[in-house]
């Protein structure tokens, strides 16, 4: 709907494609803007999944990852929007540097400094509270 509703911002020296797909990316940036998702990690799920320790995951399991969830929510909060997106199609999708360029239309280089400024951000973020360094100890523990 938006496409046709501003056809006439359409620039024709470049391609409509990716006119249309930047277009589709903002609405879906917005929207997770707008609604704020909690982040799945990595060091939740492998520790969910661990065999050692059932009896006690069971009783203490959930609090655990809630409070590891949350940490980590407010860690991501503090990255910027490219850097949060570098990370997580990175660390949770397991995208190939190339591959994240390709899709974001930057150069490696950048995708690069994104994710190491954006890792450098998220442990800071974590170290920063004692909650929070706390909720992560309690994962790798």
């Amino acid at each position: 709907m938006r496409v046709l509703t501003h056809l006439e911002r359409f620039d024709p020296r470049y391609r409509f494609s990716t006119w249309l797909f930047t277009i589709a990316k903002r609405l879906y940036v917005n929207a997770c803007q707008k609604h704020k998702p909690r982040y799945d990690s990595e060091i939740v799920d492998s520790w969910r999944d661990s065999s050692e320790g059932r009896a006690a995951q069971a009783a203490i399991g959930g609090e655990v990852r809630a409070n590891a969830t949350d940490a980590l929510t407010e860690a991501f909060d503090a990255l910027t929007e490219p850097q949060r997106e570098v990370v997580l199609l990175f660390h949770q999708q397991g995208w190939s540097i190339s591959l994240i360029a390709d899709h974001l239309g930057m150069p490696e280089g950048t995708v690069k400094s994104h994710l190491h400024r954006g890792r450098m951000r998220l442990r800071r973020a974590l170290n920063s509270c004692d909650r929070h360094r706390a909720a992560v100890d309690e994962v790798w523990n």
